[in-house]
């Protein structure tokens, strides 16, 4: 079978990637032959193949046409997305653009999952995302704030994790709590300074518009007109993490992210995230969002090392059941 595409719309090295790389990615995953020539692109090979590269390349180029640079990363979701018969879901997503505005760069989801989160983030008053490392929590989460500050729907940013040891000592660290702390608080203080300018960032952090606190920090307090995250949530405890919602007051909403696979405590069956799921699944106005692999958008391996590790996690679970 052979079909051809015609791109020539298009500026095709958004498309093609620098010395065709996204194209040459494409050939390398399919037997299928793949050659371009300026605007147009020819596929030649099975059937289904061809049908396949052909889904690929057109929902890229319409990627192109909204503005977007195709790399590497969405040609591997676009492939995965397709050979998974999951066609119409990635058209849908490429279609309808869910991009954060008043950021210092433009923030938007890379996954089906990602805009699903986003979107649940903007329609519910507490949201909880649970999922792998990668799949964008954290970063949509604080993108989701920033946007909340900037146009005014809220007064100020609150960002808080647990400060657990994860198999570590704190007390071998020199300085005061503060100090000893702060590494712990970083990622948050990372994300900020993606969407903000530094210098801003630095000055909404001195007059308490942005707050990074250790969960611990959150006892006692009423957060009215606030948008507040409790980042790796796994590492809380049960009365902790119902302390943590509680503190919610008029005109606020929070967002709890973490991955229930990577659990610090000494006890990882406290974990208030994964009892939480149980606990509050049948309260309206509480949602939650589970990520994936699929949604992994950090390098191709660690997408690959998340699913070993599931597999290594599975083979232990049907062993101990045999054991049994």
């Amino acid at each position: 079978m052979k079909r051809k595409i015609s791109v020539g719309d298009i500026d095709s090295v958004h498309l093609y990637g620098r010395k065709d790389v996204n194209l040459r990615l494409i050939q390398d995953t399919f037997e299928a032959t793949v050659t371009a020539r300026g605007g147009e692109i020819s596929i030649v090979g099975d059937d289904d193949e061809v049908r396949e590269i052909e889904t690929v390349l057109s929902e890229l180029a319409n990627l192109v046409r909204r503005g977007r640079t195709v790399r590497r990363e969405d040609v591997e979701y676009a492939i995965g997305m397709v050979r998974s018969d999951r066609a119409e879901e990635l058209s849908r997503f490429y279609a309808g653009g869910t991009r954060l505005a008043g950021l210092k760069k433009p923030v938007e989801p890379k996954t089906v999952g990602q805009k699903k989160y986003v979107e649940t983030m903007q329609a519910h008053d507490i949201v909880v995302s649970i999922g792998p490392a990668g799949t964008g929590k954290t970063y949509l989460a604080v993108a989701m704030a920033v946007a909340a500050l900037r146009l005014k729907e809220v007064e100020r940013i609150v960002l808080v994790r647990p400060a657990v040891e994860a198999g570590e000592s704190l007390g071998y660290l020199p300085g005061d709590y503060h100090e000893k702390i702060a590494p712990y608080l970083r990622p948050l203080y990372d994300a900020l300074r993606d969407m903000m300018d530094p210098e801003k960032v630095r000055r909404l952090t001195e007059i308490g518009t942005i707050e990074v606190i250790p969960l611990a920090y959150m006892r006692g307090r009423t957060l009215n007109d606030a948008f507040v995250i409790l980042d790796e949530a796994q590492n809380s405890t049960i009365s902790q993490m119902k302390m943590f919602l509680t503190r919610l007051g008029f005109n606020s909403r929070a967002v709890v992210t973490g991955d229930i696979t990577q659990i610090d405590l000494a006890n990882s069956d406290m974990s208030g995230l994964v009892k939480i799921q149980e606990i509050l699944d049948d309260i309206r106005g509480i949602e939650f969002v589970y990520l994936n692999e699929s949604d992994v958008v950090r390098h191709r391996l660690v997408r690959e090392i998340i699913k070993a590790f599931e597999r290594y996690a599975e083979v232990r679970e049907a062993r101990a059941q045999e054991d049994d």
